[in-house]
């Protein structure tokens, strides 16, 4: 069974940093893409950023571009996200997910941690 498992979130001050983790286990993912996405109270779930798990090729919104970096640990079967200079409307519930690659939807997700930013 796959699992992706979400944590690091917790409260900061704006011009912080945090790093979230995501442990995948329950299979190989080799033809994957590994991506992260966040809920704003109030708002649609929307992409973060993303990265091939073989070729660590990635992606960004441009809202965290230059921000935000993820990365990805294959020992450890571990995805990243680094997340600096944070600011208050960073605010959401963080998501892992995984998606195949040549998939339309992602098809796997994680349960989320809680990113609260403060001004």
């Amino acid at each position: 069974q796959v699992q992706l498992v979400e944590s690091g979130g917790g409260l900061v001050q704006a011009g912080g940093s945090l790093r979230l983790s995501c442990a995948a286990s329950g299979r190989t993912f080799s033809s994957y893409v590994m991506g992260w996405f966040r809920q704003a109270p109030g708002k649609e779930r929307e992409f973060v950023a993303k990265v091939f798990w073989s070729g660590g090729r990635d992606h960004y919104a441009d809202s965290v571009k230059g921000r935000f970096t993820i990365s990805r640990e294959q020992a450890k079967n571990t995805v990243y996200l680094q997340m600096n200079s944070l600011k208050p409307e960073d605010t959401a519930v963080y998501y892992c997910a995984a998606i195949r690659i040549g998939s339309r939807e992602y098809d796997f997700w994680g349960q989320g941690t809680q990113v609260t930013v403060s001004s």
